[in-house]
């Protein structure tokens, strides 16, 4: 987060190589105090890499190719900007706006600011989660740290345009407080924590929704210690893994079809 810039390591070596400071200018004119960078994602078709840069409400793009890594070009976007993730071609890089309620949407083939919508109070999607629905076709969703609630949006402009980058699904939570959503292709659930919730009994939980019915099953304690959060799944999609956040606290391993309790570590 702090200073505001970005520096590129040498991918072997972890050498530094470049170090370049951000612009301190806010996509309302207005000086910045600080700009962090808040999240950092590859393309998946060109040799950039693509930073959100939190305060100024600017998408930046940054070519790796070019000698130094500089700093090419930034998109206008909403405030504040932070986490976020791709959608299931690769192609949308789709971002929180969390000062605006907002998931932004940035074609990163074409390098440009495709749209923003409204989703609810402070979205907080970690890298966000797509899947197929069975009848909006692919979505991805985030969840919120200020709104008991999963917002799902369409996110296949080419294959079902009309809904597209929308709320097409609002799922109910028993609480504010959510930090993350993930799933994987392998397992019929979506996850969510809540892991900020005022209540400290679910703050231990997490709920799964089924990608068959669109719906909240069901929510369990899964942390003792601490909280419950950021859940990870292997790579085969077979296991989950929960974090027990807190300084006594582990990791907690659950089928990732049954949700059977494995292994606590």
């Amino acid at each position: 987060y702090w200073p505001p810039q970005y520096v590129v390591y040498d991918g072997l070596t972890l050498e530094p190589l470049v170090r370049t400071d951000l612009p301190m200018t806010s996509i309302t004119g207005e000086l910045l105090p600080e700009n962090r960078v808040a999240a950092i994602v590859a393309s998946h078709s060109q040799p950039v890499w693509v930073i959100a840069l939190k305060e100024s409400g600017y998408v930046g793009i940054v070519d790796y190719s070019l000698p130094g890594f500089p700093l090419v070009s930034t998109l206008a976007t909403e405030k504040f900007l932070h986490d976020g993730g791709f959608d299931q071609t690769g192609r949308y890089f789709l971002l929180a706006a969390n000062a605006s309620n907002k998931m932004v949407v940035v074609d990163v083939e074409t390098q440009s600011f495709v749209t923003s919508f409204y989703t609810g109070l402070v979205p907080h999607p970690g890298r966000g989660v797509n899947w197929l629905d069975p009848v909006y076709g692919w979505v991805n969703a985030t969840s919120h740290i200020g709104e008991p609630k999963l917002s799902v949006y369409g996110a296949d402009p080419a294959g079902n345009p009309g809904v597209a980058w929308s709320v097409v699904r609002e799922i109910s939570l028993p609480s504010a407080g959510s930090l993350f959503v993930k799933s994987h292709p392998n397992s019929p659930w979506v996850f969510v924590d809540m892991t900020m919730s005022s209540d400290m009994a679910l703050q231990k939980q997490v709920c799964v929704i089924s990608k068959a019915t669109g719906a909240l099953d069901h929510c369990f304690p899964v942390a003792v210690n601490g909280k419950a959060t950021h859940m990870e799944f292997n790579r085969a999609g077979t296991e989950v893994w929960v974090s027990d956040w807190a300084t006594d606290g582990g990791l907690v391993i659950l089928d990732g079809v049954t949700l059977a309790e494995i292994a606590r570590i």
